[in-house]
């Protein structure tokens, strides 16, 4: 059975399949909970409202008897950190630039746990994508799918790091995989690499500092003395998965719904900041963008406009300073002021 459903797994586009016992890494509840309490979730209240649930998978479903790992590519055509050379462009996270694929990943595991039930009938599923309270990256790694890396993202050794995961919680007994180990070495590449720090340590994240965090999951004004080092970078950040070597080995993206659509690779900042709800709903729709909503996407802008010193970008970022967001209008102030800044010197 467990060959089969890989076998059937790779044919529906997943890379790589794994398996663990969901009570496979006892260690979450601990890790987790040190994490909350040292606040670095930031806001993230969801990470703290069903603690039991997700530092305790077998709590979450007590039938479940296997969770099946599954992994699937996204590896980006292109360079995805050139963006950063261009400070009058918007860089966009990677996974972000094609569909989203919350839809494209769920559909395929409802199909590969559909084939499941088939094989077994009376076997009962649940299927899992980044939407529930599961901590996919330390059951992928006791999955044997890869390893939490320095950077505190999954990578493999046959995969890269660029490649989504999904879970499927199955009342099915199936053989578990080896858990995977650490193969990043010596190499800090990640850490050195983060423009705010937000690696405290390897292997340790603080949310407060990381720009996926704040472009995506903070609301409100991101902290003035964070805004500066966010750079162009409007919607999450590649860096750290971008510089790792494992990436030599990675995966091409089999599904063309991944590609990246070409009005979201380094989209001009002024054009964006013109957005309005409207407009913002129906550039982004299919995307996962369009989860943050326009005025904490714009507010983003106006921060990459301020960081830009591009003089010709201020009547953009000038429109903005009487928005009814008030985030929005308090960013767009701090982009003028700095352009304003920026003024004297460049002219010199």
């Amino acid at each position: 059975m467990k060959d089969r459903l890989i076998s059937y797994a790779q044919e529906a586009g997943f890379a790589k399949v794994g398996i663990c016992r969901p009570d496979a890494v006892p260690e979450i509840a601990e890790r987790l909970a040190a994490f909350v309490e040292a606040g670095m979730h930031g806001q993230m209240a969801w990470m703290a409202d069903r603690m039991h649930w997700r530092g305790n998978p077998a709590a979450l479903w007590p039938e479940a008897k296997s969770v099946i790992m599954l992994a699937e590519p996204y590896t980006p055509e292109h360079d995805p950190l050139e963006v950063l050379q261009y400070p009058d462009k918007a860089a966009i996270s990677v996974y972000a630039q094609g569909r989203d694929y919350h839809d494209v990943v769920k559909k395929r595991l409802k199909r590969v746990g559909r084939w499941l039930i088939e094989q077994s009938p009376g076997t009962e599923i649940k299927v899992f994508v980044d939407t529930a309270p599961v901590m996919e990256k330390p059951l992928a790694q006791a999955a044997g799918l890869g390893w939490q890396g320095k950077h505190t993202n999954v990578l493999g050794r046959d995969l890269g790091s660029w490649f989504f995961l999904g879970a499927i919680f199955t009342t099915l007994e199936l053989e578990p995989d080896t858990p995977e180990v650490s193969h990043c070495g010596s190499c800090t590449a990640c850490l050195d690499v983060c423009p705010t720090s937000a690696f405290p340590a390897p292997y340790q994240l603080d949310a407060r500092r990381c720009i996926s965090y704040l472009t995506i999951e903070h609301k409100g004004p991101v902290d003035p003395v964070l805004r500066g080092m966010l750079g162009n970078r409007i919607y999450g950040c590649d860096d750290c998965l971008g510089v790792c070597p494992w990436n030599k080995f990675a995966k091409e993206g089999r599904d063309a719904k991944y590609a990246a659509r070409a009005d979201l690779v380094a989209p001009p900042l002024g054009e964006l900041a013109a957005l309005d709800d409207t407009s913002f709903r129906a550039r982004f729709s299919g995307s996962p963008i369009k989860r943050i909503g326009r005025d904490r996407f714009v507010r983003n802008v106006a921060y990459a406009i301020g960081n830009s010193g591009d003089q010709n970008l201020i009547g953009a970022v000038a429109r903005l300073v009487d928005d009814d967001d008030p985030t929005v209008a308090d960013a767009a102030r701090w982009a003028l002021n700095q352009l304003s800044s920026e003024a004297p010197r460049r002219s010199e």
